[in-house]
């Protein structure tokens, strides 16, 4: 029922990490922290789902309420706190579900975590450990040094920080591959709104050359919109990270910024503020192979992969390129 409702009709292939992807819109990390829906993802058309953040540690995240929508700016603001039911419950989630069910047939992405007791020295052991212990289930990894709701966390964007855990990562990679007689899985960094251009290419250009795959912009930001409706104030002065369509332009900018910064052969997978196709064509042109919603589905509901998928093949057929693929960067070239 779900795939007669939901899936889209059109294809846009693209070629990423070893995977075609049926189009380049997938799920992103916070909607189904604990794998709880893979199959329900993969019914409504989704070409990728983003699983957690998962942390090493089992945590229950903050006190509630914790997530408060703004209908007149079609925003988020959550301070969530990476809950989640840790590492090792989650590796027996998805060991019942592959043997249940077999191995998803969309690529399934990790956004990994650090569980809020670990000290931040010990941050690359947190993040490796999990990695570890979910590498024979996941496609691609990203590691989550973004998110604001984990005290200090957005301090491991830094340069021995985020090296040491991409380090850690890398030997976990290593050593599984060599287990499993199987390639390397592709490890990405999620970075944050919150920085200057300088500061992003910095990080940017640090992350690709101590051997990151990719990079995912961005996460929730920490700002809050300079004019905001009288029935949405109340929710921008809460605290935590803010999602949805006031972070369109800004993720949108900073992906051209990475894009211009680290050339066309790194990929950036581009998410916030994604509510309709022009949106997703946007972030494609400024530089995204592929792109992921949260937010949107929180006010669209289902129907948003099919009514993004088909917008896009709409807008690609009236456009001058062939694929897809065809439009990523072109609003920087």
């Amino acid at each position: 029922m779900l795939k007669l409702l939901y899936k889209p009709r059109q294809t846009l292939p693209v070629s990423l990490f070893g995977h075609t992807y049926a189009h380049p819109f997938g799920l992103a990390a916070g909607m189904d922290k604990n794998a709880k829906a893979l199959l329900g993802w993969e019914a409504t058309g989704l070409a990728f789902i983003e699983i957690g953040g998962v942390t090493m540690l089992e945590q229950s995240g903050n006190p509630k309420p914790r997530m408060f929508r703004a209908p007149k700016a079609q925003a988020l603001v959550n301070r969530m706190g990476f809950n989640n039911n840790g590492s090792e419950k989650i590796r027996q989630a998805l060991e019942h579900h592959f043997e249940r069910h077999g191995r998803p047939k969309v690529p399934l992405w990790v956004n990994l975590g650090k569980s809020k007791t670990t000290p931040l020295e010990e941050a690359p052991l947190d993040y490796a450990t999990t990695m570890e212990r979910l590498w024979f289930y996941g496609d691609v990894f990203v590691i989550n040094v973004s998110s604001p709701n984990t005290p200090n966390l957005r301090e491991l964007q830094g340069d021995e920080g985020l090296k040491s855990i991409l380090s850690a990562c890398h030997a976990v990679n290593e050593r599984c591959s060599d287990q499993f007689n199987s390639e390397k899985k592709p490890v990405l960094v999620k970075v944050a709104p919150d920085m200057t251009p300088e500061q992003l290419i910095h990080i940017a250009t640090t992350a690709k050359s101590n051997g990151a795959d990719g990079i995912v912009v961005s996460n929730t930001t920490v700002e809050r919109p300079d004019h905001a409706h009288a029935r949405d104030k109340a929710v921008f002065s809460q605290q935590g990270g803010m999602s949805g369509q006031p972070l369109k332009e800004r993720s949108t900018m900073m992906i051209r910024t990475v894009r211009q910064a680290t050339g066309d052969d790194w990929p950036i997978i581009g998410v916030g503020g994604i509510a309709s196709s022009d949106d997703a064509w946007e972030k494609i042109a400024a530089g995204a192979t592929l792109v992921q919603a949260y937010s949107g589905f929180v006010f669209e509901g289902p129907a948003l992969t099919k009514t993004i998928v088909n917008g896009l093949s709409k807008r690609l057929k009236s456009s001058q390129h062939t694929t897809i693929t065809d439009v990523i960067g072109t609003s920087t070239d």
